[in-house]
């Protein structure tokens, strides 16, 4: 009998320490989440507050994890992250990820009740085994010239040394080198148009499964070129930017490089690191990292001088698009890009289009107050008004528009296709089609006002308010890049303007007070 039990308990007590082994072995690495992001505009007029990022103070885990998971279907950076935890094997703890759209510095108030929150949250889930920050790279603060770099330095005083951080930036990242010292990895997007935000998230995943999973030791280097990597010439998928975007690809191939990140960085930010950056992280191997870091950015340096600026000014712009024989034609209104901080109410265009008689153009402007007037008046019925330039004198004066309501709408939409930055649902605020003055039904002349600046990056902006985008002579896109990825595919003809604003591509028209002196591009600064 006793041989029996002790047989039975020998055979038992194995099986259960199997099964106890295997049920830790199976304990998914937790993955804290959060970001705040924000491109700045110094030159901006409009404070970034509190009430622009989606942010509620309070919120509980469950509706932060909601929040969270509904990007699953997306293409962005939290979609990447949410697949790579599928893929390999994490569990992600989702606290606080906001964003608000490019405007002025972030309020120290908006910064500092954020940051409090994320601390909060993430002391408060269970314990962690790594963080995943999603941040832009570009955000100043009132006391902060680089509110990311204050990001990590605080979370990273949080959570002590041994944490693994990896953070993950946009593509105009002004990345600073205490970034670097401060993360176990940065990684940047690649692409410009913002094709790649989900593969950026998913690598970040991938090489955080790496660190906590199976030891892997992150070393990177970073090294920015002294120069402003204009805005105009920061498309990788042309020259000059092309070459070095396929380089930073191809080194990603060498099985001791874990990421590579060619930023162009952000020439409104009026901070000591604004520029573009090279970021190589290799598996524990410093000195690679810093010689491939540097021979990058030679290669950005070695195109400089292509990265001379060459654009029309508006009054020639809409000329030339008058003249050319196929349609459409995009003029890119670089002074109102929307994307990069600025009011979206800029009427220079919206001038000359009407001081010249162009025919068949399409254009947007956000302006609240001539929304209301159009609603007011109904569809079908007369519109006169003064649209635009009523931010600040930065971006013209108000322009008198006549015509008819031709239709009010919602201004919601969306985006099935990969456009830059990976956003699938969009919102303009309410809008109201205006048909100009001189219209034909042939050549209709069209301006769309909404009450939210939105971002020219999907034609369906105007394809969702009944407008044939493809049948219009002239197109007004108030970007400079990312109206690439929605019109290249159909554009006859596009032409970056040389236009005035907080978002002039010409960095001579700006009074810079931090950046570094002596940088090539900034003119005589």
């Amino acid at each position: 009998m006793k041989k029996t039990i002790i047989l039975r308990i020998a055979i038992v007590i194995p099986l259960v320490l199997f099964a106890f082994n295997s049920v830790f072995a199976q304990k998914k690495p937790v993955i804290g989440v959060a970001g705040i992001a924000h491109e700045s505009n110094s030159f901006s007029s409009q404070l970034t507050t509190l009430d622009l990022f989606d942010f509620k103070l309070g919120e509980t885990q469950k509706e932060l994890s909601e929040k969270f998971f509904s990007f699953a279907n997306s293409q962005t950076i939290s979609s990447g992250y949410i697949e790579g935890s599928k893929r390999f094997g994490l569990e992600l703890y989702p606290t606080v990820v906001t964003r608000a759209r490019p405007m002025g510095p972030v309020t120290d108030n908006a910064f500092d009740t954020m940051m409090g929150e994320i601390i909060k949250q993430l002391k408060a889930g269970p314990k962690l085994d790594g963080i995943l920050l999603n941040l832009h790279g570009a955000m100043v603060v009132e006391s902060y010239p680089s509110g990311d770099e204050e990001i990590v330095r605080r979370v990273r005083k949080a959570f002590g040394p041994k944490m693994p951080i990896i953070v993950t930036h946009d593509f105009h990242a002004n990345v600073t080198p205490d970034m670097v010292k401060l993360s176990n990895v940065l990684i940047t997007f690649k692409e410009n148009p913002h094709l790649d935000t989900f593969d950026r998230g998913l690598q970040a995943a991938k090489i955080m499964a790496e660190m906590v999973k199976e030891g892997v030791k992150p070393t990177q280097a970073i090294v920015k070129a002294p120069m402003v990597y204009n805005i105009v010439y920061q498309s990788t998928f042309s020259n000059p930017l092309l070459p070095i975007t396929t380089e930073s690809k191809k080194l990603e191939e060498n099985e001791k490089v874990l990421a590579v990140s060619v930023s162009g960085g952000y020439q409104y930010a009026d901070v000591p690191w604004m520029g573009p950056s090279v970021i190589v992280v290799t598996d524990n191997d410093p000195e690679l990292a810093q010689k491939e870091a540097q021979r990058l950015s030679d290669m950005l340096w070695d195109s400089r001088d292509k990265t001379i600026l060459d654009s029309p000014q508006p009054a020639e712009a809409v000329k030339m698009a008058m003249e050319h024989d196929g349609r459409p034609v995009v003029l890119i209104d670089m002074g109102d890009n929307i994307g990069g901080g600025s009011t979206g109410d800029s009427s220079f265009l919206l001038e000359e289009l009407i001081k010249q008689g162009a025919q068949g153009w399409v254009m947007v402007i956000a302006d609240p107050e001539a929304y209301a007037i159009a609603a007011n008046a109904g569809v079908g019925n007369d519109f006169d008004f003064e649209v635009g330039g009523k931010t600040d004198d930065m971006h013209g004066k108000p322009v008198r528009v006549k015509g008819q309501v031709r239709s009010l709408n919602v201004g919601r939409y969306l985006e099935t296709e990969v456009r830059h930055g990976g956003g699938r649902y969009w919102n303009m605020g309410h809008t109201a089609v205006i048909q100009v003055e001189g219209s034909t039904l042939d050549e209709p002349n069209l301006l769309l006002l909404t009450t939210l600046a939105s971002s020219p990056n999907s034609a369906h902006q105007l394809i969702s308010n009944g407008v044939y985008v493809e049948r219009q002579k002239i197109i007004v896109a108030k970007g400079n890049i990312a109206p690439r990825a929605a019109y290249e595919p159909f554009a006859s003809l596009l032409i970056q303007v040389d236009s005035p604003g907080s978002t002039a591509v010409n960095p001579t028209w700006f009074n810079f007070k931090r950046a570094r002196k002596g940088m090539f591009g900034m003119g005589d600064y």
